[in-house]
């Protein structure tokens, strides 16, 4: 039997939580090969982007409610397999309506998998320090990726960003069959127990503020590699910002594990999207170099740290793991509106029009925050059901 405690559980979670998000660490690229390789407008390019996320969200919100039902190992391997066969296949196409679909495709499957990985991470005995250990895989797949893709698509064309994509699906798929976790006896018994129960008031408000960060978070980060090319950076300075932002979140997911008992988890909610609201102000706002590289390096931190605060507060919220397989659907609902609203914004009112989107959105994601009680009053909020 394989555990979440067992080396081959752990990596087979940490490879799926980074083929599953890849769009965290992708989107720059992402938007921008779209854009300057393929000619499509930044509302096409986009659009195509958000097809992916709305993907992913609808096989979340379908698979979360059933996640006790589901053998892991078969959902996520099958999940990415048919996600690397989308992505292999729009390598070889350059029409949008083929890409659109074949975004569409591989969100629904990447979806798929990430939500029994998130479902499983959050049935494990300490949620919130194994989610920051898959954070911490992101970080550093994260430097990888944009010190590879970067390079290889500069020199290889666009369709090299889409195998790339492919090829870690397929690493996915292949550590998923090899070492997805089982599920424990007395873990599944307590999920199908707690399944049977509303999910709290607060669960929801929760899913809500995740979600507002995520639409800020994707709507900047789409265009951040835009945003320095546009304002005369140079591509060697843009992408060593890009590069930096790897090492960078290298430490939140860390941090937030080492924090987990010392700082309040209401207090990170609430200023954590606060300070993602700033960032991207300064990183639309600036003309010079320095503000933009230093609020663009930290950008993604800022939300990889939140959540993984955020994830563990669900975590004793909703035992049943319900909650948090619909992870993805929790960011990607809002990540998967980002990248088209953002193009529509840009393409409409110009870079500047983003901060003013992200003061709205993240006060949003604030209120909704304020609703997830404080840890010694979980146990009283528990009841609480819609």
């Amino acid at each position: 039997m394989i555990t979440t405690a067992s080396l081959r559980g752990r990596a087979a979670l940490m490879v799926g939580h980074c083929a599953g998000m890849v769009d965290l660490v992708a989107l720059p690229i992402w938007v921008g090969t779209l854009i300057s390789f393929y000619r499509f407008d930044p509302q096409q390019a986009g659009l195509l982007a958000t097809l992916f996320l709305a993907g992913a969200v609808g096989a979340s919100l379908f698979l979360a409610p059933i996640f006790h039902l589901l053998v892991g190992r078969w959902v996520a391997s099958i999940g990415f397999g048919l996600a690397a066969l989308g992505f292999a296949v729009a390598s070889t196409t350059t029409g949008f309506g083929m890409l659109a679909v074949l975004h569409i495709v591989a969100g629904v499957a990447a979806g798929a998998a990430l939500s029994v990985t998130h479902g499983t991470i959050a049935s494990s005995a300490n949620p919130h320090r194994l989610f920051a250990v898959v954070g911490i895989a992101l970080g550093v797949f994260g430097i990888v990726f944009m010190a590879a893709a970067t390079h290889l698509v500069a020199t290889r064309g666009g369709a090299t960003l889409f195998q790339i994509f492919a090829v870690v699906m397929v690493a996915g798929a292949a550590f998923a069959l090899l070492g997805f976790p089982d599920k424990d006896k007395g873990t599944l018994a307590a999920q199908e127990k707690a399944s049977a129960s509303r999910l709290p008031r607060a669960v929801w408000w929760g899913a809500a503020g995740v979600a507002c960060m995520g639409l800020v978070q994707s709507m900047m980060f789409s265009f951040l590699e835009r945003v320095g090319s546009d304002r005369g950076f140079t591509a060697q300075a843009v992408t060593a910002v890009l590069i930096a932002l790897g090492f960078v979140n290298l430490v939140p997911a860390a941090l937030a594990a080492w924090l987990e008992k010392r700082w309040s988890v209401r207090s990170v909610l609430l200023v954590g999207p606060l300070a993602q609201a700033v960032l991207v102000l300064v990183i639309v706002n600036g003309t010079s170099f320095a503000p933009y590289a230093a609020a663009a390096s930290v950008f993604a931190a800022v939300m990889i740290f939140t959540h993984t605060f955020a994830f563990g507060a669900l975590a004793q919220l909703d035992p049943s793991g319900r909650a948090l397989s619909a992870t993805p659907a929790m960011l990607m609902i809002g990540a998967a509106l980002g990248p088209i609203v953002g193009g529509t914004l840009v393409k409409q009112f110009g870079y500047e029009s983003l901060g003013i989107a992200a003061l709205v959105v993240d006060a949003l994601a604030i209120y909704a925050f304020t609703k997830i009680p404080k840890a010694s009053e979980t146990k009283n909020f528990i009841g609480a059901t819609v």
